[in-house]
């Protein structure tokens, strides 16, 4: 959720102005932060929201976002037609509380879970981030209290590359975060980096199938080996969470002999975004734990909701079902071998872009698009002092293209990377197209004759997509 203050912003007029073709006569203005005196046109509604709306940008030139924005036109008429589901009225929609339950078990098979397991849909990997985390708290306490032990200073272990909601769940929380420096030579969590902010108090560690900022997979194996052997030594059980938001859905297809998921004993939780790499629209997160102990019963509420006894896990309450049901198709639809393809697409494209952009002589790769469809790339140090990869961005833009520019976490703060997400329907020849416009702006860029003006001295912030 954006904080917007309350205030006055800077526009020209605090109207919006209405087309006469559109409105009823004499209707030209309404307020654009005060709620209207009297009703309009439902057709004057629409096209003042439609206009506004276009302002955004085209979507599919947005190299910027993992999320979702295309979907085939069946999905989009079942969407339509099941909009109006709510996701928490399980007795009131209960096939659709079955069809979340197919899709966990499907998850659950994927990602090799030996038996018995409990998860969950959620608005996003941020909600089922948040709950993996809460097991983990909870599980924690609950042992430290029968062992007759302190339950205070609980911590958490990650990467500082870690994305931004595992720095909510430990704020929210009351959990010390401990975040693992990184470098340029290993910009992840390491085995050996890692196992030095291990403790008693320390409730899991956190391991990205695919870091935010280059598309990384860490290497959950050799942490789960390292964490076994801390526990033969010192009686430390502790156990990793898999923040699979992307990969939770690229690796099973991609790489299926890598070892990240339950497969590993140490791993008692995963969790994914149905509408990144699980190619559903906005609005759908994904949760399992290997076995349902690791999920404690009192994080589970029983309500009495519209007449019937619903269980439930999520942080949210009323929440779309659509896109339950649009992740249900896609599984129908694709299978493991459409998954596969679509996804092989996206890395086809990925790969020929990082290859393309590294015979360029500003600039090298950090990330190949080999582990995810993701790379980044940083300009050559001396290579000029008259642009940044900030001037690059907004160059780019001038072609339509949306690709960020930031700066990578905390510990090589002061490096600065662009970052490209393919996603499904990102073509190669749309990617060819890409790489001529990226030659233009650097040949445009390396005429200057002095530095880029730049309109701001505000820091940079991290790009948290």
């Amino acid at each position: 959720m954006t904080i917007h203050h309350v205030g006055r912003a800077k526009r020209a007029s605090d109207s919006l102005s209405i087309n006469p073709m559109f409105a009823r006569p004499g209707e030209t203005s309404i307020p654009r932060d005060r709620l209207p005196d009297g009703e309009m046109l439902p057709e004057t509604a629409y096209q003042i929201v439609h206009d506004e709306a276009m302002l955004d940008g085209n979507a599919r030139l947005n190299l910027a976002t993992f999320v979702g924005t295309w979907m085939e036109p069946q999905a989009a008429q079942l969407y339509s037609e099941t909009f109006d589901k709510n996701m928490i009225d399980k007795d009131e929609y209960p096939q659709t509380a079955e069809i979340e339950e197919r899709c966990v078990r499907i998850l659950a098979d994927l990602w090799h879970a030996p038996g018995d397991t409990i998860g969950t849909s959620a608005i996003g990997s941020s909600e089922a981030c948040m709950l993996g985390g809460l097991a983990f708290k909870r599980s924690w306490q609950l042992r430290r209290r029968a062992e007759g032990k302190s339950t205070e200073k609980p911590n958490l272990i990650m990467s500082s590359g870690v994305q931004v909601v595992w720095e909510k769940f430990c704020n929210y929380w009351d959990v010390e975060p401990r975040y693992v420096p990184v470098t340029l030579e290993n910009p992840g969590l390491t085995a050996e980096s890692m196992l030095p902010f291990v403790d008693e108090n320390t409730i899991g560690v956190v391991v990205i199938m695919g870091v935010t900022y280059t598309g990384l997979y860490e290497p959950v194996a050799e942490i789960a080996a390292a964490l076994d052997d801390l526990q033969a030594r010192t009686g430390l059980d502790v156990p990793i969470h898999v923040d699979g938001a992307s990969g939770g859905m690229i690796a099973p297809f991609l790489q299926p002999d890598l070892l990240w998921d339950f497969r590993l004993e140490r791993v008692h939780s995963i969790n994914t975004s149905g509408h990144k790499y699980g190619l559903v629209y906005p609005g759908l997160g994904w949760v399992v734990w290997r076995k349902t102990e690791y999920m404690p019963e009192e994080l589970i509420f029983h309500v009495s909701y519209l007449g019937g006894d619903m269980p439930t896990l999520a942080l949210n309450f009323s929440r779309p079902g659509a896109q339950v049901l649009l992740q249900y198709y896609n599984f129908l639809r694709l299978g493991r071998e459409g998954y596969r393809r679509v996804q092989q697409a996206s890395q086809d494209v990925a790969v020929y872009l990082a290859t393309e952009i590294a015979k360029f002589t500003a600039f090298s790769l950090l990330t190949d698009g080999t582990d995810i469809p993701v790379f980044a790339w940083r300009l050559n140090v001396g290579y000029t002092a008259n642009w940044d990869l900030a001037d690059l961005s907004e160059r780019l833009r001038h072609h339509g293209w949306q690709v960020p520019s930031y700066p990578m976490p905390a510990d090589i703060e002061d490096v600065t990377v662009m970052r490209i997400v393919v996603r499904n329907g990102f073509s190669m020849d749309l990617a060819s197209l890409f790489i001529q416009d990226l030659q233009r702006s650097v040949d445009y860029l390396d005429r200057l004759t002095g530095p880029m003006p730049k309109e701001s001295s505000a820091p940079a912030t991290s790009f948290h997509h």
